[in-house]
C-alpha cells in the first residue's frame, strides 16, 4: 500500500507542477481556454486522445473485451475510423477558418460561421454543451472513485473526493496550458500502460492452453468476431453500435477546440499520425487486457461479473495485480487516474468557456476586454466542478449497478450527436444555413433521452435500437433536420460567402 501512495503522490506533484508552471503563461482569457493558439502537435495530438478516451478506455472497453471477446474490435475499428476522418478531413479547414474568425470556442466559431445576427446559436450550443459535459464529468468523477476503491480498497467517496479536488486544482492554476501539457503527460502514460500489460500477459500463457483455444472452450462467443450465436440481427445491430461511438470524435467541442489551439496548419499534418496510431495500438491494447483477463481468471460457465465486477470493469486491475510486481500496480493506478483525470480537465474548461465567453461576456457584458475574464472564468470553472461532482455522488448513491461504460456512453452521445453533425455540415456544405444549424443541434440534444430510454421499449423494433445505442440514430436525426430547415429556408448570399473563404 505504501509503494502505490508513494508512486501517486509522484504522480499527483507533477501535474501540480504542470499547474504552477501553466499559471504563469495564463495572461488572458485566450491562453486560458486555447492556449494562445501555440501548442505543437506532440501536444495536441495526445491532448486530444488522452482527452477522447477517458476512464471508457481504460475500465469500459477492456471490460467490454473481458465480456464479449473479439467482437470488441469493432469499437477499435469505428474509433480509428472516427479519429481519422477528424484529423485528415476536418481538422485543417476548421483550423483555417477558426482563425480566421477570431474564434476561441466552438460557439465563436458556428456565430461567425453563420454570421449570425441573434444570440439564439450561441446560447443554444453553451447550454447544450453545458448540460452534457456536466453528465460526461461526474461520470469522470464517478470512476475516479471506483478507481480507489479498486486499486487502494479507499472508501468510494473519499477517492472520489481526492481525485476531483487533485484535477480541479491544476486546471484553475493553468486552465487550458494546464490541461493539453498534463494531457500529453497523462496520455503518455496511458499508451505505454495498455502497450505493455498484454504484451506481459502473452508471456504468462499457460503452458497447454492455447489463448484462442481457450477462450473458445470457455465461450464461443468470445472468439467469434459477430459475437455470441454468430452473424444475426441483434448481433449486427451491437457491433454496429460499436463501431458508431467512432461518430463522436467528428466534431465535438472538446476535442476540436484543441484544433483552434494548435500553432498552424503544418502542425496538423504531422499529429494526425500521432493520433491515428495512439488510437489503433492503445483502443486495441485495451481489448486484449479484457480478454487476457477472461483467459486468466474464468472457466467454463463462469459469471464474468462475479469473477471480473460488474461488466468487467475490473479487468485491468486484476490483469495488472496478477502478472506485475507491487510497484507496476502503483504505476497502474496512475495510468486509469490519467485517463479520467484527462477528461474532466478538458471538458470543464469547455464548459467553463461555453458559460463565460458564450453566455456572460458575448452576451451580457460585450465591453469587457478577454484579460478581464480570467478571474471569472475560474470561479465558473469551479462552480461547474462542484455542480458535476454533486450529480456523481448522487447516481453513485441511489444507483449502484451502473456501469462506467455506458456512463460515459451517455454523456459522450449528448455531446457528439449535439454538435458533431452542426460541424461536419458546416465546414462541407455551403448551403447549411442557422436555422438547419440550430434544428440539428435541438434535434441531435433531443433525441439522445429518446433513442435512450423510449425506442428500446417499442415491441419488435426496440431490441435493434438498444444495441445499436442512442449516438447512430441521433446523429442520423440530427444531420436529417440540418439538412431539410437548410433547404426550406435557404441563404444564397450566406452559401456564397462561405464559398469564397473555403475556396479563395
Amino acid at each position: 500500500m505504501l509503494v502505490k501512495l508513494l508512486i501517486l503522490c509522484f504522480y499527483f506533484a507533477i501535474l501540480f507542477g504542470i499547474g504552477l508552471w501553466s499559471s504563469r503563461k495564463v495572461n488572458d482569457i485566450k491562453d486560458y481556454y486555447v492556449g494562445g493558439k501555440k501548442l505543437g502537435f506532440w501536444v495536441v495530438a495526445f491532448s486530444t486522445r488522452a482527452t477522447g478516451e477517458s476512464a471508457w478506455l481504460l475500465l469500459g472497453l477492456t471490460g467490454l473485451g473481458a465480456a464479449v471477446g473479439v467482437s470488441a474490435f469493432w469499437v477499435v475499428l469505428g474509433e480509428v475510423i472516427g479519429v481519422s476522418v477528424a484529423w485528415l478531413l476536418m481538422a485543417k479547414r476548421f483550423k483555417n477558418l477558426s482563425d480566421r474568425y477570431g474564434a476561441i470556442t466552438i460557439p465563436d466559431y458556428l456565430v461567425s460561421r453563420f454570421q449570425s445576427q441573434t444570440h439564439h446559436l450561441r446560447v443554444l450550443a453553451a447550454v447544450i454543451l453545458s448540460v452534457f459535459v456536466v453528465i460526461y464529468v461526474s461520470a469522470q468523477i464517478d470512476a475516479t472513485g471506483s478507481a480507489f476503491e479498486s486499486f487502494l480498497g479507499w472508501n468510494y467517496y473519499i477517492g472520489a473526493l481526492v481525485g476531483f479536488t487533485i484535477v480541479l486544482a491544476y486546471i484553475l492554476f493553468g486552465g487550458f496550458v494546464a490541461v493539453a501539457w498534463s494531457d500529453l503527460f497523462q496520455g503518455m502514460l496511458m499508451f505505454l500502460g495498455l502497450m505493455l500489460l498484454p504484451i506481459v500477459g502473452f508471456f504468462y500463457l499457460k503452458d497447454g492452453f492455447p489463448l484462442w483455444q481457450t477462450l473458445g472452450n470457455i465461450d464461443p462467443g468470445l472468439v467469434n468476431i459477430w459475437g455470441a450465436g454468430g452473424l444475426t440481427g441483434v448481433n449486427v445491430a451491437t457491433l454496429f453500435g460499436y463501431a458508431l461511438i467512432g461518430l463522436g470524435f467528428m466534431g465535438s467541442p472538446q476535442l476540436f477546440v484543441r484544433f483552434m489551439s494548435i500553432k498552424d496548419e503544418s502542425e496538423i499534418k504531422k499529429g494526425r499520425w500521432v493520433a491515428i496510431a495512439f488510437t489503433l495500438l492503445a483502443d486495441a491494447g485495451a481489448v486484449m487486457i479484457g480478454i487476457l483477463a477472461r483467459y486468466f481468471f474464468t472457466e467454463v460457465g463462469a459469471d464474468v461479473n462475479a469473477v471480473l465486477g460488474n461488466n468487467g470493469q475490473n479487468s485491468l486491475i486484476l490483469l495488472v495485480e496478477y502478472l506485475l510486481p507491487l510497484l507496476f500496480v502503483g504505476v497502474y493506478v496512475a495510468v486509469v487516474l490519467a485517463a479520467i483525470m484527462s477528461t474532466v480537465d478538458s471538458l470543464l474548461v469547455v464548459a467553463s468557456s461555453a458559460i463565460v465567453r458564450d453566455i456572460y461576456q458575448q452576451i451580457f457584458n460585450p465591453h469587457l476586454k478577454l484579460n478581464d475574464l480570467t478571474a471569472f472564468s475560474r470561479k465558473v470553472t469551479f462552480a461547474m466542478a462542484i455542480f458535476a461532482l454533486s450529480i456523481a455522488l448522487i447516481v453513485a448513491f441511489t444507483t449502484p449497478e451502473r456501469t462506467i461504460f455506458w456512463f460515459v456512453i451517455f454523456g459522450w452521445s449528448g455531446i457528439a450527436a449535439s454538435f458533431c453533425p452542426v460541424m461536419i455540415l458546416s465546414l462541407f456544405w455551403k448551403d447549411y444555413t442557422e436555422g438547419g444549424a440550430i434544428a440539428s443541434m435541438i434535434v441531435g440534444f433531443l433525441c439522445i433521452p429518446i433513442f435512450k430510454f423510449i425506442v428500446p421499449e417499442i415491441a419488435g423494433i426496440g431490441i435493434y435500437f438498444d444495441k445499436i445505442a442512442e449516438l447512430g440514430p441521433s446523429f442520423a436525426c440530427s444531420m436529417l433536420a440540418g439538412y431539410i430547415v437548410s433547404k426550406w429556408r435557404p441563404d444564397p448570399n450566406l452559401a456564397e460567402d462561405f464559398k469564397q473563404q473555403v475556396f479563395k
